[in-house]
């Protein structure tokens, strides 16, 4: 049998590498990969290996039989292991009465990565790897389908993700990003290695187990290439999406303008704490229909708000373009539009003016 390749690429000898270990076939095939590769004589990985276990406060004692067993598989390969305790169920109900609820799925991985991030922060690693494979990649680039994502939501599980901070930035690695996960099934079974199986990878109330256990198999009966063709739109897009994000580095400092315009000229600042960007029409115009998208976009992100492709398109028409280079209507001025995340929208003969509400909300009194 093949021993799975892992990308070695972003490793560099002498870097603290900690595996990020759940117990399930992938995680398990990771850290024996890095284990075999940092052991070669020649042209081993020469790094510090550890490994992280997060348990999450659910599935009770079937997650404390992951824990020990992790324990006992790092204990044997005298690999470090940081375990982190924490509870999903305490997060999901603090996200609930912040205004910003999270699934279950959503509040396990948040969890997962502030614990990966504080590793790094706290110098315990230079690099987290986790275990994600190509059957994961297609999952979740589906899933971003099926959402109506973006160019950059459809870039899925990026290899490689920066993580700043003060000294030094860490990173997140995804080494098996080209392996499927029978592949790294059949490594394990060949060696004899045993790994945990989650009973809750069956529950189909979850988008994504729907999608790996009724959705893919029925689009593999029509393409068994399909996994490979949705890992390889995720790579086109995140170089799309790289090639944008230069161009608009470029292109957004000439073209966004601070707050409002007042008589006599200048500006002033929009909102109580100047959250408030503007845009001529007439350099929206002179743009092609993709780069003005990107730009609408980008100026609603350096307010903290994302716009769906709905809210470009009327904020499109409110410009008066509508994804052509030819305008569309008659008005010269006036105009608004509600966003989300709070965002307003105002059009005057010459801008489109984005900007948040000054909040009407009066404090909680004791």
């Amino acid at each position: 049998m093949t021993t799975p390749t892992l990308d070695r690429s972003s490793i560099r000898p002498g870097d603290r590498v900690c595996a990020a270990v759940s117990g399930g076939a992938d995680s398990v095939a990771l850290l024996l990969l890095l284990h075999e590769a940092n052991a070669l004589p020649r042209n081993g990985l020469g790094v510090g290996l550890s490994a992280v276990h997060v348990h999450h406060g659910l599935r009770g004692d079937e997650a404390d039989a992951d824990l020990a067993f992790v324990k006992q598989l790092c204990q044997r390969l005298a690999v470090p292991l940081h375990v982190h305790r924490a509870s999903v169920p305490d997060r999901i109900a603090q996200a609930r009465a912040n205004g910003q609820p999270e699934t279950i799925e959503e509040a396990a991985r948040n969890l997962r990565y502030e614990v990966f991030h504080r590793l790094i922060a706290e110098g315990h690693a230079d690099s987290v790897l986790t275990a994600h494979t190509l059957d994961d990649q297609a999952e979740t680039v589906l899933m971003k389908l099926l959402r109506g994502a973006w160019t950059e939501g459809l870039g899925g599980i990026h290899p490689v993700v920066l993580v700043p901070h003060a000294t030094k930035p860490g990173k997140i690695l995804r080494p098996l990003l080209g392996v499927r996960r029978a592949e790294l099934v059949a490594y394990l079974e060949a060696r004899g290695q045993g790994w945990r199986t989650d009973g809750s990878n069956a529950d189909e109330t979850f988008t994504r187990n729907r999608i790996r256990h009724s959705v893919l198999p029925v689009l593999r009966a029509e393409n068994p290439a399909i996994d490979q063709a949705l890992a390889n739109l995720a790579e086109l897009a995140r170089e799309d999406e790289t090639r944008w994000q230069v161009e608009l580095g470029r292109i957004l400092p000439q073209m966004l303008l601070p707050g409002k315009p007042v008589r006599g000229g200048g500006r002033a600042a929009g909102g109580t704490s100047g959250e408030s960007v503007a845009i001529e029409i007439d350099r929206l115009r002179a743009l092609d229909p993709a780069l003005r998208r990107r730009v609408l976009r980008a100026a609603a992100r350096t307010l903290g708000a994302r716009l769906s492709f709905d809210e470009t398109a009327r904020l499109l028409a409110l410009a008066g373009l509508a994804g052509s280079d030819a305008p569309v209507g008659s008005a010269r001025g006036g105009g608004t539009l509600q966003l989300s995340g709070g965002l307003r929208a105002q059009r005057s003969a010459r801008e489109i003016r984005l900007f948040r509400e000054p909040s009407t909300k009066k404090p909680a009194t004791n």
